[in-house]
């Protein structure tokens, strides 16, 4: 049935696909999955073994230089080795990131931040406000419970990096309202 339906599709008008991984046995050992993910229709195209450039390329590959040169979307996450071979075999194709591996590195950032400076207070002597502080500063504010909640109301009376690196994360929540790419545009300038 799986070799006749691989026989029998249609890989025309594909305009949309997305590109993700699954882990599928323990020790990180991972599928890359290829979505087509048009309007009218949604479903998987292709299954590679590992998550490597090799493996996107073998694709793009199968796939064909025609039928790549018209994709106009593609979404995935921020993983490097797709990230090239996207911008190799799709160029053209508007890349869309996901956006929680977006915030997830802007919350790496964050908390890089926040140790950096917890130590250079505690090197300095001052006094260690920033120690307990980690996930006030990584959850988001509706997530917060009551004590955490105070402690951030406590935090954002200092005049800290730390605290100018949360501000701009939050800040940066008004980015995913935006449908114009103009007025996104403006907004990631500012």
């Amino acid at each position: 049935m799986v070799r006749w339906g691989l026989e029998h599709r249609k890989m025309t008008r594909i305009r949309s696909v997305g590109i993700d991984e699954v882990a599928w046995r323990k020790g990180h050992e991972y599928l890359t999955l290829v979505y087509q993910i048009d309007g009218q229709c949604q479903r998987l195209l292709w299954v590679g073994k590992d998550r490597s450039v090799k493996t996107l390329l073998r694709f793009f590959h199968a796939y064909g230089k025609a039928r790549s040169a018209r994709l106009r979307f593609i979404g995935s996450d921020l993983w490097k080795p797709y990230l090239k071979v996207i911008a190799r075999k799709a160029a053209q194709a508007l890349h869309v990131l996901d956006c929680f591996h977006v915030l997830q590195h802007m919350a790496k950032a964050v908390d890089e931040v926040r140790a950096q400076e917890a130590r250079a207070l505690k090197v300095q002597g001052r006094e260690a406000v920033l120690t307990p502080t980690r996930w006030c500063l990584l959850k988001r504010p509706e997530n917060l419970t009551k004590k955490q909640e105070v402690k951030l109301a406590e935090l954002l009376r200092y005049n800290l990096q730390a605290v100018r690196t949360y501000l701009l994360k939050e800040d940066f929540q008004f980015f995913w309202d935006y449908r114009s790419p103009f007025w996104a545009g403006k907004f990631l300038d500012r």
